[in-house]
């Protein structure tokens, strides 16, 4: 792998490209990796200062955390479980249902059982059947009524003969999705049972939707769908995701004394740390103490890990644990790469705000966020002062991720965009959106690099560089494969090169710092332009300090010791 990577870095270095955006899942577990791997990144680090190719490595992946739980599964975010109804029975406390719920025409022998249906759904041999769907929806729908905030476990077998549109089971509460994993099914298959897990949150009736939305070609079979509620599935144990078991009149039971320690040993970390999957046979809850006999009731209230499409999982934002390992992988990472910028992958956080160390803070999803973006900048802050921090751009924009009912995160997502300091970069990607996007930063004051490519033709970055030409601080443009598709790597670089850029693109940025009465100047260009720098001491009479052509995106230059007189720079591009 490591010889594409030098590769694609030549190609990109010869077509004018200046910065590496790089990504390692290993990122979020240096401290595990041995020494051939730090040999491999020291060749990547050097193969990049000899092509002049500034690294901008990737951290934080808080929306896509399954590399960082690798070092504690536990920190993953969670649903609230409560007052689960257990009974107790021989020394073990199992699930009561409450209330009882099922699918009337599960085994589909008589689809008349079922709430509707669509009518290319049929009966065929006690099972049902859709073929060619040719662009109509094709589902068949149960509404069941339930207890807020249980976890409830759907099994259904499928079959397929050359289906190629992904069914899906969804199950709605109060019109929103509570569930979003991918099935799994292959194009075709023999019968296979698949699963489904999902908590209700605060709906009482949710219906339960079998099919496929806009399906092509193929057919596909449903059968012996059951549903049952679940108790410790995927159960989180953590400070901030509390377990709590009492007896049904109040008395609560303690760990260790009532009941034995309860832990589920196959959440994230089935085959290896971080890892999730959606059902397996739940823990059981031993009992300890001889008054606990049987047919007593009890009620269980706790935690549970959850995913999205295939495995997404997010970290919690608020468990003191997150931020100490967020901090360790800063320090880490400037300890291996010691680069001049980091790329906060703060994008896609699908699940946030529901376990007692979020919901205890008392903020809605905005606040929260706003305050994890502001904390993972300082905390690079401190271990690589002055550094350039880039961060993408969804979760802060109400055009695209900030807002509610934003997959399962709990509230409003809307002010999320007030942790952005003025000094972070925005890297805006949504092609749908880039006009408002861009917008909406440059009137927050923030530099932007427009991710422009996303394995699509190559001419339609155009479309961005059109949409951004009102505003300064268009500071580059990213060919953001996710394909590791880098056929159009050339291509996409001369289509920039030859687009006729507005000067004000081209307008530096000048900050200063002051370090024990030493002032320097730090100018933030774009490489190979010739920049300028005049001085006044009264904002009348400027003369020119320094000319240079910059031979980096970043320039410092060491002003004269501080006087009692005080002094005005500005800065502006030549050409």
């Amino acid at each position: 792998m490591v010889l594409h990577v030098l590769g694609w870095m030549q190609r990109a270095s010869q077509a004018g490209y200046t910065h590496v955006l790089l990504n390692d899942s290993k990122f979020s577990r240096l401290a595990t990796m041995d020494a051939h791997y730090f040999r491999n990144l020291n060749t990547v680090k050097q193969a990049a200062s000899n092509l002049n190719l500034e690294i901008v490595p990737a951290l934080f992946p808080v929306g896509y955390a399954n590399d960082l739980l690798f070092n504690n599964p536990n920190l993953i975010e969670g649903l609230p479980v409560t007052n689960t109804l257990l009974v107790v029975s021989n020394g073990l406390a199992s699930i009561q249902p409450d209330p009882p719920v099922s699918f009337p025409g599960g085994n589909f022998s008589n689809l008349n059982l079922w709430s509707w249906k669509d009518p290319n759904v049929v009966e065929d041999n006690g099972a049902a059947r859709l073929t060619d769907p040719n662009g109509v929806n094709a589902r068949i729908v149960q509404q069941l009524t339930v207890k807020p905030f249980r976890q409830y476990h759907i099994s259904v077998q499928v079959k397929t003969t050359n289906f190629l549109t992904a069914p899906r089971v969804l199950i709605l509460g109060n019109g929103l999705a509570l569930n979003y994993n991918n099935l799994g099914v292959q194009p075709t298959q023999d019968w296979t049972t698949h699963h489904v897990v999902f908590n209700s949150l605060s709906n009482s009736t949710v219906s339960v939707y079998f099919g496929v939305w806009g399906g092509t070609t193929g057919s596909l079979w449903w059968d012996n769908a059951t549903i049952e509620e679940v108790a410790f599935l995927n159960l989180m144990r953590r400070p901030g995701a509390p377990l709590r078991l009492e007896t049904e009149s109040g008395a609560p039971l303690v760990e260790g004394t009532d009941f034995a320690p309860l832990s589920d040993p196959l959440m994230g970390s089935v085959p290896y740390a971080g890892v999730y999957d959606i059902y397996h046979t739940p823990p059981q809850l031993h009992l300890l103490s001889a008054e606990l006999t049987n047919g007593i009731r009890l009620r269980a209230s706790w935690y549970h890990a959850v995913t999205v499409y295939d495995d997404q999982a997010t970290i919690c934002l608020s468990e003191p644990a997150t931020l100490t390992l967020l901090l360790e992988q800063a320090q880490r990472m400037q300890a291996a790469w010691s680069t001049r910028g980091y790329f906060m992958s703060h994008d896609e956080i699908r699940v946030m705000n529901w376990c007692a160390a979020c919901q205890d803070r008392h903020l809605d999803a905005g606040p929260l966020l706003a305050d994890n973006v502001r904390t993972c900048a300082s905390i690079l802050r401190q271990v690589n002062p002055g550094g350039r921090i880039y961060v993408w751009s969804d979760m802060f924009d109400p055009n695209h991720n900030a807002h509610a009912n934003y997959y399962l995160v709990r509230g409003d997502l809307t002010g999320s965009w007030l942790g952005l300091d003025n000094d972070l970069i925005i890297v805006p990607w949504d092609y749908d959106t880039r006009a408002a996007s861009l917008q909406f930063f440059a009137g927050l004051g923030n530099r932007q690099v427009i991710a422009g490519y996303y394995d699509a033709d190559p001419m339609l970055v155009t479309n961005w560089l059109n949409a951004a030409r009102p505003y300064t601080g268009i500071s580059g443009v990213i060919y953001t494969t996710w394909q590791s598709s880098y056929a159009n790597l050339e291509t996409f670089a001369q289509i920039l090169a030859n687009y006729p850029a507005p000067s004000l693109w081209r307008a530096p940025r000048l900050l200063a710092s002051f370090t024990t009465g030493q002032t320097q100047l730090i100018l933030e260009g774009e490489r190979g332009h010739r920049y300028f720098i005049q001085q006044a001491y009264d904002l009348n009479q400027w003369t020119t300090w320094t000319n240079v052509t910059a031979n980096d995106a970043t320039l410092t230059f060491s002003t004269s010791p501080l006087t009692n007189r005080s002094q005005f720079f500005r800065a502006a591009c030549a050409q």
